[in-house]
């Protein structure tokens, strides 16, 4: 069988370009979050088959990438359904790892904890432009803190990054699942249509209102309902006003702490921000994981045409694993589409050190040639990049070469001329 020399489909490999980039980034998230108080943590890439199939990760449990049982226990012949073969699978996402983790070791660990996790999550999806089977994953996470300080912090943490990698203009969309729900119930929805109302009205940026509508029809809602429900996204703005607006006409299908909390998260953030963006209420964000709970929020950046980003309130799913409720929240950048927005752009990584090469003669004596290592051993102690190579016939060839990859300068060594 011949060997097969491109990768994996939705599977990619990294070259030195970019991954001097990625490193770079992987730095400063680490750096710019622990100003904030996160800690990094790591869980397995391999997680038990029941957590992953505990309905909480949403449509990305139908895109697991599931492993066989191994040695003695995976018994084929005997099979009678898909779980007498699987145990485990690699995760598809940070956030169900995570609750695992902290009910795990929660006695060992602060309250509330902050944590940041970094790593490479798995889904049998359809590639296409910025989405991969195989993806690296960026959450910051706050648990046990049940104030909507938690969500300040993860904005501002979060925001504050993005300025640091120049991105500017960009909007935080925000929304609270809670709010979803009052106006659903207020047209006259019932509870058991909810989560079919939320996937019609996730599609409004595509579709459109009369798109919405359409759908909702198509399904059999009654008319009433769906005019009453699509009046309200009419008469709403993107705005602390537009919170308002909703608290005063949901009256009672609406707690009144979620209004104001979700307007003083607006104001708090604006007020404190280091980066260039805007808040923007939006009612029609759904957020796809059936595990939040409150707030929800989303990057979106008009040079991606999407969401590079987003995160939430989810208080009751650690509380599966432990059975006692655990307030949470978290927020998870698109590292692979933040990654791929700065390649477009030609990034530079700032302050990049001078990179020399030293070409040598093939035919430099071995005494001499001890001679120029132990002047690049000086070099590099004094914290200079030094690349060491052979001259080649085509040197200007090479030298282009060696130009893309950042080397600025260049030191020729010579067998007939070198002194040392």
């Amino acid at each position: 069988m011949a060997m097969k020399k491109k990768p994996v489909t939705g599977m990619k490999d990294i070259l030195p370009k970019e991954m001097a980039i990625r490193d770079y980034c992987i730095a400063l998230i680490k750096d710019t979050y622990k100003t904030f108080g996160f800690n990094s943590m790591e869980t397995p890439c391999v997680e038990h088959i029941e957590n992953l199939n505990s309905k909480q990760g949403g449509e990305n449990e139908k895109l697991i990438f599931k492993i066989l049982k191994r040695g003695e226990k995976l018994k084929i012949d005997e099979a009678k359904e898909e779980l007498d073969l699987v145990d485990g699978g690699l995760r598809y996402d940070l956030t169900v790892p995570l609750c695992r983790y902290y009910s795990n070791n929660a006695n060992e660990l602060p309250s509330p904890f902050k944590a940041l996790q970094m790593g490479n999550v798995w889904r049998a999806d359809r590639p296409q432009r910025g989405r991969y089977r195989q993806f690296m994953q960026c959450d910051i996470d706050i648990l046990g803190e049940p104030t909507i300080l938690a969500e300040i912090e993860l904005i501002l943490a979060t925001t504050t990054l993005l300025g640091k990698l120049d991105f500017k203009n960009f909007t935080i969309r925000i929304n609270d699942r809670r709010i979803l729900k009052a106006m659903a119930a207020y047209s006259g929805f019932a509870e058991a249509d909810y989560d079919t109302v939320f996937i019609i009205l996730d599609k409004m940026d595509k579709i459109g209102l009369n798109g919405v509508r359409e759908e909702l029809l198509k399904e059999g809602y009654a008319e009433d309902a769906v005019t009453k429900y699509l009046e309200l996204f009419e008469k709403v703005t993107a705005d602390i006003s537009g919170v308002q607006y909703l608290k005063e006409t949901l009256g009672a299908f609406l707690p009144e702490e979620v209004a104001e909390n979700l307007k003083t998260i607006i104001d708090s953030v604006e007020s404190t921000k280091s980066a260039d963006f805007k808040m923007a209420f939006d009612p029609t964000l759904v957020r796809g994981m059936s595990y939040y709970t409150g707030p929800i929020f989303e990057i979106s950046m008009d040079e991606y045409g999407g969401s590079v980003g987003g995160g939430g309130r989810y208080d009751e799913m650690i509380g599966k694993f432990t059975g006692q409720p655990t307030p949470a929240c978290g927020f998870s950048i698109g590292f692979e589409r933040i990654i791929m927005l700065l390649l477009e752009r030609d990034f530079e990584i700032p302050g990049s050190k001078n990179k020399t090469a030293y070409l040598i003669d093939k035919k430099m004596p071995s005494d001499k040639l001890l001679k120029i290592l132990e002047q690049a051993k000086q070099a590099r102690a004094e914290g200079q990049i030094v690349n060491i190579a052979i001259m080649k016939k085509n040197k200007k060839f090479q030298k282009d070469q060696m130009i893309t990859e950042g080397y600025t300068q260049f030191e020729e060594f010579y067998a007939d001329s070198f002194e040392g």
